[in-house]
C-alpha cells in the first residue's frame, strides 16, 4: 500500500488527532493546507456518511492519493439531536458555537443534558475505486461552563461522567483512545493492519 495519505481537511486539530494514531501505518500526511489548489466541498446531506465520502471521493480522485475524510458532529438530546451535522455551521468560530449552545441549553438541567459526539471516518483508495466505513462515539453531558485548553470544537463543553472532566482537560493521546474519531480512527488502524487488508491492497 502507498505509505502517503490525504487527510480531507483544513482543520489541524482533526489533522493532529489522525496523524498521532496513524505515525506507523503512513510515512507522509498531507491536509488541504498543503495545496495550493482549493477545491470547494459542499457538505449538503443530512447524513455524515455521505458527506464523509463525497470529500474522501472528492480530494482523492483529484490528487490520485489515499484519503482519509470524516465528518462528525455533537447530538444533544434536550435539542432533537441538535446540531448533528451541522455542528460546524452552528457558527463562525468555536467560540460562537459553543455559545450559541449554551444559550440553547439555559435552564436546561444536568440530568437533561445528554449528549455525544459521533463520528464517520472513511478511507479511499482511488485507485481501485474503493472505500471503507468506520464509527466511533463518545457519550457525556453538555456542561455549563467552558474547561480545559486542549482539543478544539465543542471539547471545552463536552463533560465525560466516567472521568470527571470535561473533554478538553483531557490530552490528545489520552483523548484519542476515548473520543469519538479516535475510536474510529483506532478501527481504521485495525484493519489497516489486518491480513485480509494486506493481500486485498497489494493485488
Amino acid at each position: 500500500m502507498d505509505r502517503k495519505v490525504i487527510i480531507a481537511t483544513e482543520n489541524l486539530g482533526k489533522v493532529n488527532e489522525i496523524k498521532k494514531i496513524l505515525a506507523d501505518e503512513f510515512d507522509i500526511f498531507y491536509s488541504l493546507k498543503d495545496f495550493k489548489e482549493k477545491i470547494e466541498i459542499v457538505e449538503d446531506s443530512p447524513f455524515y456518511i455521505e458527506n464523509a465520502l463525497k470529500k474522501a471521493r472528492k480530494i482523492g480522485n483529484r490528487f490520485g492519493c489515499n484519503t482519509i475524510a470524516d465528518d462528525s458532529g455533537l447530538e444533544v438530546d434536550a435539542l432533537d439531536g441538535r446540531p448533528g451535522v451541522y455542528s460546524s455551521r452552528y457558527g463562525r468560530d468555536d467560540n460562537e458555537r459553543i455559545e450559541r449552545l449554551l444559550d440553547e441549553l439555559k435552564g436546561v438541567p444536568c440530568e437533561k443534558r445528554t449528549a455525544r459526539f459521533v463520528a464517520y471516518v472513511i478511507f479511499y483508495m482511488p485507485d481501485k475505486g474503493s472505500f471503507y466505513v468506520f464509527y466511533g462515539q463518545l457519550d457525556g453531558y453538555i456542561g455549563f461552563e467552558r474547561k480545559g485548553g486542549h482539543g478544539f470544537g465543542y471539547d471545552p463543553v463536552f463533560y465525560i461522567p466516567e472521568f470527571d472532566r470535561h473533554l478538553a482537560e483531557i490530552e490528545l493521546d489520552e483523548k484519542n483512545k476515548i473520543s469519538h474519531r479516535g475510536r474510529a480512527v483506532y478501527a481504521l488502524k485495525s484493519f489497516l493492519n489486518a491480513d485480509f487488508f494486506k493481500r486485498t491492497s497489494s493485488k
